[in-house]
């Protein structure tokens, strides 16, 4: 049932977003502005002045877009290695109380593409497989990295339309540290603090045992020993939200009471995951000098987010029939793999809002969704997650779609597309079009080699539609560098674990080199003053344009997909009789 509470809380949730969109959108032009200014200047300047003559960074030296692509390439390769090497050799590094073991090449190739992609994809069970030092140092250090990375890129783009007549796009590096230090880290810090002060654990202990206790009924017999996890999760937790990283310190991920213990820490954690990528459309607005295009941008990312939402919420409250026509009480609608503690409507939220940006965090499994339910995230991934996206993924990925969106509209009217003063030709189009395609062919070329391969079949949980359904959504998530999964897809074998990095690295990087492209070429034009013949990019038409321009890419590429997986499923659950 779609309650009041549910409508209440939806209400609270996109107030506080709008709100916090311009202040935090302030803050990001001031540090993505080498000279820019910020109230943490006075604490955080002398550390980032060191930085720079530590790793002999020029800040006033800008770069343009290969120089800017080579240094976020090189840096994000080096980044991988040093996880590999990490993993492999955790058995001899310090913090792993538990002796855990070095981790196998395969999974290590997987979790170290995973993480410096900004994917954060997990084969393996966190507590029982990686120490506190690989979470600590490899895991935590990826997420920050691979965050600010991203963000940097959407600055770049961003650049790129604000600048003219210019063949520079800023300084890769000086963006990595400004946005690790004046952005991520106070953020994390603060955060980490909330979820400490709500019961999330931080600490270096080892694991706690709980002897078993005597039965009520047979006081000789007992129940097994519980081993409770420790660690430093509050900090990894911060980031992974913030940074819309979304690896989970344990299995379980959001949905352990660890991680995620109360209903307040889920609405905080939901609303951090958006934080940034709402407030840089604040900051593209600002930067091209037209802060009604920023806010046009917003209104169609929370229009597209409102309706998957009210979408996956109507069908997780609506439940599956066959329960009612089996006399089961299922009034509560689908609570099957959701947590109690937080019911339909809070692991519906946070399925939608994980999805959206490009973060992993699950609070509840996906796999146990009804069709129509778990179609939503899936498509969610699939539309490029620029509905906010990830932390900078979002905003370039929804400017490569405004690109398209412009170009379509005039050929449409017969008019020379032209985005922000400056014309959109061949080249623009040619190289937003390579970036979607990047993901189109990942996605469905690895999803269809999965599916008609025996190792692929084997590693689904199910059979027909949803075991589908269970390989579009890894390889989506995958090539999307979004991370959750499902849950039931055994990932962790060798095929599993090298086509999906495979997959992630191609969804990362195939597409930040034509996106690069994209501002080097937009920076070069010139600004033409507005005409008669100007397309406005800040009003409701723009917006609709824009929606349906996402809508029909994103939908009729990967249709026939869904329609083999989630939809015919939703239809044998409702058209079909019950069989015990």
């Amino acid at each position: 049932m779609m309650d009041l509470h549910g409508w209440i809380e939806l209400g609270l949730f996109m107030a506080a977003l709008f709100a916090l969109t311009k202040p935090v959108g302030l803050h990001l032009a001031r540090t993505l502005d080498a000279g820019g200014r910020t109230i943490l200047d006075p604490v955080l300047k002398p550390m980032e002045r060191l930085l720079y003559r530590l790793l002999r960074i020029e800040p006033t030296a800008e770069q343009d877009w290969r120089r800017y692509a080579y240094s976020l390439l090189a840096f994000s390769f080096a980044g991988l290695i040093f996880t590999y090497a990490l993993l492999r050799l955790q058995h001899l590094l310090p913090l792993n109380p538990q002796r855990l073991g070095p981790v196998a090449p395969d999974l290590a190739f997987n979790s170290a593409a995973s993480f410096s992609t900004n994917t954060n994809w997990q084969s393996y069970t966190g507590e029982s497989t990686l120490s506190y030092f690989s979470q600590m140092v490899g895991l935590v250090f990826q997420q920050f990295a691979s965050a600010a990375a991203g963000i940097a890129v959407a600055a770049a783009l961003v650049r790129g339309l604000a600048r003219q007549s210019v063949r520079t796009l800023g300084n890769f590096w000086v963006d990595l540290v400004r946005v690790t230090l004046y952005l991520l880290l106070p953020l994390s810090f603060l955060l980490a603090v909330f979820l400490v002060s709500q019961g999330v654990v931080q600490n270096f202990r080892p694991y706690t045992s709980v002897p078993g206790s005597a039965s009520a009924n047979s006081p000789s017999s007992r129940t097994p020993e519980q081993i409770l996890p420790q660690g430093p999760a509050a900090s990894q937790t911060a980031i992974k939200i913030v940074g819309t990283n979304g690896g989970g310190f344990f299995n379980a991920n959001a949905a352990h009471p660890y991680e995620n213990p109360t209903p307040l820490a889920n609405f905080i954690q939901i609303l951090a995951i958006f934080l940034i990528p709402s407030g840089l459309t604040y900051y593209l607005g600002r930067m091209v000098k037209n802060q009604r295009h920023g806010w046009a941008v917003w209104t169609a990312m929370a229009f597209l987010f409102l309706a998957a939402v009210l979408l996956c919420w109507r069908a997780e409250s609506t439940g599956n029939p066959r329960w009612r026509e089996s006399g089961v009480d299922a009034a509560e609608g689908n609570m099957e793999g959701k947590e109690v503690r937080f019911g339909v409507f809070d692991s519906v939220l946070f399925a939608t809002v994980t999805t959206d940006a490009s973060c992993g965090a699950v609070n509840s499994m996906h796999d146990s969704f009804t069709p129509l339910g778990g179609l939503i995230p899936l498509i969610n991934i699939q539309l490029g997650e620029v509905v906010f996206g990830g932390v900078g993924s979002g905003l370039y990925g929804m400017i490569v779609f405004i690109v398209l969106a412009v170009f379509l509209t005039g050929l449409m009217v017969g008019r020379t597309p032209e985005l922000l003063g400056k014309k959109i030709d061949a080249y623009d189009v040619k190289v937003s079009v390579l970036a979607v395609l990047v993901i189109v062919f990942s996605t469905l070329g690895f999803s269809a080699w999965a599916a008609a391969s025996s190792w692929g079949r084997a590693g689904a949980a199910n059979a027909g539609p949803h075991g589908l359904s269970e390989i579009l959504y890894a390889f989506s998530s995958a090539t999307g560098n979004n991370g959750s999964a499902f849950a039931g897809l055994n990932g962790n074998t060798a095929w599993y674990n090298i086509t999906l990095a495979l997959a992630m690295l191609c969804g990362r990087f195939l597409m930040i080199v034509p996106v690069l492209a994209l501002a080097g070429h937009l920076a070069l034009k010139k600004r033409l003053p507005p005409s008669a013949a100007s397309f406005p990019v800040n009003g409701p038409i723009f917006i609709v344009i824009l929606v349906g321009t996402i809508v029909i890419v994103g939908g009729l590429t990967f249709l026939p997909g869904l329609a083999l997986g989630p939809i015919i499923e939703h239809f044998v659950m409702t058209g079909t009789s019950t069989v015990f």
